[in-house]
């Protein structure tokens, strides 16, 4: 048992798919079932059942349910008197599982994320908060964010987006726009906000100069100028957007020199919001050029500092796409 959860928490799951992924388990636990294939699960699932977001992975509370122990994995059905010892036995492991996989779920926070930049700023702060969590990739190519099951969780359809189970008032708790849930985290943690008042204004100050400057701008450049070449022929919306971009460079530029950081006590959620969008821009070639990030020699040196830092760089990873 101990190695079915293992290996679930290592799947990711999508919640386009609507595919229950419980069949990988039943294979794993009853190999004499043969190929094992998948059947479509409408979603939501029935609001009787206890079911977190985007999983798809339901644990039973109020309905017995089964999957039936055939070559096909059906949809759950109410167990009804006479079953079969095959599906009663299978139907147990069903739910010594999920109770297993609720359990730990239930202690850790949720990341419904893609490694964006806005993406990575979440991955960033839970690794180095050291706070425990479940990652699910929303693979937002495929519109994963405009499902039912991710609406519940951020009603805007955004990445990224959080599930703490231990909420401000010991409830779960969603968290949507990553600014906030920078703030959210810090606040939870005691950790990467100055406690100082001086400093912990200027901290929210450059957060919200990433989030109203840089990663707009960034954002918008990066989609004129590198996807929307075809579809807009005209110069302007590139340069427009370039030169702000540029211009807001500039002012971290400033900003940085003879600091290691952007606050002076240190690593903080400002840092942490902004370098994925610099470290994106310096990573394309093109884009790097036109926004003369070489010329740049306070940003880029920060970039470095910030990226080789372990979690940071394991954070940059999470829910990125294969």
């Amino acid at each position: 048992m101990e190695r079915l959860v293992r290996h679930q928490q290592k799947l990711q799951f999508s919640p386009s798919s609507h595919y229950h992924c419980f069949f990988l388990h039943l294979q794993a636990q009853f190999p004499s079932l043969g190929k094992l294939q998948r059947k479509k699960l409408p979603l939501p699932l029935h609001p009787s059942y206890k079911c977190y977001p985007v999983l798809s992975f339901c644990s039973i509370k109020k309905k017995n349910l089964y999957f039936a122990a055939s070559t096909t994995i059906t949809t759950p059905t109410t167990v009804a008197a006479g079953a079969s010892p095959a599906r009663l036995h299978l139907r147990q492991n069903f739910r010594l599982l999920s109770a297993k996989v609720e359990a730990e779920m239930a202690s850790k926070i949720q990341l419904y994320s893609l490694a964006t930049p806005n993406g990575m700023k979440i991955g960033i702060a839970l690794e180095e908060m050291g706070l425990e969590y479940d990652a699910h990739l929303i693979n937002i190519m495929k519109s994963d964010q405009f499902t039912p099951e991710f609406i519940a969780v951020n009603p805007n359809s955004k990445i990224p987006a959080i599930v703490d189970p231990d909420g401000p008032d010991g409830k779960p708790f969603n968290v949507f726009e990553s600014g906030a849930i920078l703030l959210y985290l810090a606040d939870k943690t005691g950790k990467f906000l100055s406690h100082d008042p001086r400093l912990k204004w200027e901290t929210i100050q450059w957060l919200f100069f990433q989030m109203a400057g840089v990663g707009p701008m960034f954002g918008q450049f990066g989609h004129f100028f590198r996807f929307a070449k075809e579809k807009c022929k005209d110069p302007y919306p590139v340069e427009r957007y370039a030169t702000e971009s540029k211009r807001l460079l500039g002012v971290l530029e400033k900003r940085l020199e003879g600091r290691e950081y952007l606050i002076d006590d240190g690593y903080s959620i400002a840092d942490m919001a902004t370098v994925p969008w610099v470290y994106s821009a310096s990573n394309h070639p093109e884009t790097k050029a036109k926004l003369e990030i070489d010329s740049l020699p306070n940003v880029t040196a920060w970039v470095q500092r910030c990226i080789t830092r372990p979690a940071t760089a394991k954070g940059m990873t999470v829910c990125k796409l294969s």
